[in-house]
């Protein structure tokens, strides 16, 4: 049903992600799906946050999360699952949005806190993920 699937993943919170990934390793299995496992390396918004941080901090970023990523998987993604990882950097649910259509996944897998009042019962980035996304979304509460 589903040849590829997305699985965004917060590196920072690997525990509040274990439901969602045994959900879309068993949807992978079940359809025999490729898995694109992504992180996002939040942006800074601001160009005066940006000058607190040496020059080539982001790119130092993204290749921390590029290494995590991928020993995230090794400990998370069973073996007979294929993988791509993805590691971006932007906004949280417009990369998740972006990655989801550049890779024609039929189907995003993510994980959503418990959500205060204020988030209307669903965490902002799912929310949004969900409200913007052209192919199916799979909230999975932790």
């Amino acid at each position: 049903m589903f040849a590829d699937i997305l699985l965004p993943v917060d590196l920072n919170e690997p525990d509040t992600q274990a439901k969602a990934v045994a959900t879309a390793v068993e949807q992978a299995k079940a359809f025999g799906s490729r898995l694109h496992v992504m992180t996002v390396v939040p942006e800074f918004n601001s160009t005066i946050v940006a000058g607190f941080f040496p020059q080539n901090f982001e790119a130092e970023a993204v290749e921390t999360a590029r290494k995590e990523l991928h020993a995230f998987c090794e400990k998370a993604i069973p073996a007979g699952v294929q993988v791509q990882h993805i590691v971006t950097h932007g906004s949280i649910y417009q990369e998740i949005v972006k990655a989801a259509e550049e890779t024609g996944c039929g189907l995003i897998v993510m994980a959503s806190h418990r959500p205060e009042l204020s988030d209307y019962l669903l965490g902002p980035n799912a929310a949004r993920v969900v409200r913007h996304a052209t192919c199916s979304v799979m909230v999975v509460r932790d």
